[in-house]
């Protein structure tokens, strides 16, 4: 009995902690994972006056979103395989969250951010495939800068070989993982985010109080990526390996490319058949991609490994103009996972903890980082308004 009660007690002491520092304003989160979901999360909580720590066991560049094309795009992306109607219905939402937050970075030269046409390619009318023309009319409400034109394909003169037949295009932010992140890294410092490096080992939830005490955090929020493997013990979770190679796109010999030109993956397909080309900042130009179910290795490189040999010419084959590019000498290629996970992103509190899940974002991370980073801050929110109730 005496046990219990101090139990009780103890239990009574912490719902008044949290009351009180919900009431101050004065919350502390921790957020687990420093990629582009987590730092966008811990940023959205400090600019709300949270007190925020970001645990991750790397810190920018060494993370995976600076591997990412970062082209944003309307759900789901080229390289995805999330074709779950629900999940594309929320990530419609979160994308057009971070469209609008993207746009407005692209105004400080400093983020690393562009807005820039993109055209995308199709082996088929639009018109003939329903979820694509689905997905064109939202586009086409919702994006600006839109234009349905097969035309576009001679205009900007890819192959006849490529066997594309249509197209259309829009206005995207481009985003320059390294600058990005630096500056992402930089702004969540300057709002007082505290970074601490350290790896964690088994799942959140049966280190929930230890974490919450050590770090006198409300609310864990949890952004690992592919550590969720272990973190969440989600079983859904699939790494899908992905490559660019970085090619110079400086305008010395030939005008720069300044337009993304894509072509989706065929998930109905087991032949690696993406079209990716992307201008990466002023003065480089990023080609791929491959997806790789299954694949953890990321020790691949393009002397070697015949898909990324294909890749490349793929993308030369496709359009024509990339001839004589040379690979940047200093970083030609990057490898990086994808955190895909079956199904959907996950979204959500974990029952019976006080531990938000923000992962499982496949080939989208940086599409629907704005977007998810405020859902999963409103929802450590109510942990702290239900505390201070």
């Amino acid at each position: 009995m005496i046990d219990l009660a101090l139990t009780r007690q103890d239990g009574a002491r912490e719902r008044a902690r949290w009351a009180a520092r919900a009431r101050h304003g004065n919350a502390r989160v921790l957020v687990i994972g420093a990629g582009v979901t987590g730092l966008t999360t811990a940023l959205v909580l400090a600019r709300r006056g949270r007190q925020v720590t970001v645990l991750a066991d790397r810190f920018a560049p060494d993370v995976v979103s600076t591997v990412a094309g970062a082209l944003w795009e309307w759900p789901p992306s080229v390289c995805g395989r999330h074709h779950d109607e629900p999940a594309l219905d929320h990530a419609a939402g979160w994308a057009m969250t971070s469209y609008r937050a993207f746009a407005q970075l692209s105004a400080n030269a400093h983020t690393g951010v562009f807005v820039r046409p993109a055209i995308f390619y199709f082996r088929h009318r639009v018109d003939d495939n329903p979820a694509e023309l689905a997905k064109m009319r939202q586009i086409a409400e919702h994006v600006p800068g839109f234009v349905h034109d097969p035309a576009l394909i001679s205009h900007h003169e890819v192959s006849p070989a490529a066997g594309v037949i249509d197209a259309y295009s829009h206005r995207a932010p481009m985003i320059d993982t390294d600058r990005y992140l630096a500056w992402l890294q930089a702004e969540a410092l300057a709002a007082g985010c505290r970074l601490v490096r350290r790896r964690i080992h088994g799942t959140l939830a049966a280190q929930e109080q230890p974490l919450l005490g050590e770090f006198a955090a409300d609310v864990i929020i949890n952004c690992s990526g592919l550590g969720s493997a272990e973190l969440a013990a989600d079983a859904a979770l699939d790494p899908h390996r992905g490559a660019v190679l970085r090619l110079v796109n400086d305008g010395r010999d030939r005008p720069r490319i300044t337009i993304a030109h894509a072509v989706a993956n065929d998930v109905a397909s087991d032949t690696q058949n993406m079209i990716f080309i992307l201008p990466r900042g002023e003065d480089r130009l990023l080609v791929g991609g491959i997806v790789e179910p299954g694949q953890w290795d990321t020790d691949v490189d393009l002397g070697s490994y015949p898909p990324l040999q294909d890749m490349l010419a793929r993308c030369v084959g496709f359009l024509p103009s990339l001839a004589g590019l040379q690979l940047d000498q200093t970083d030609p290629l990057r490898v990086g996972l994808r955190p895909y996970r079956a199904g959907k992103v996950r979204l959500e509190a974990e029952p019976g903890t006080r531990i938000v899940h923000n992962y499982g974002h496949g080939g989208a991370g940086v599409t629907l980082s704005w977007g998810c980073a405020h859902d999963a801050a409103d929802l450590a929110e109510r942990f702290l308004v239900n505390a201070a109730a």
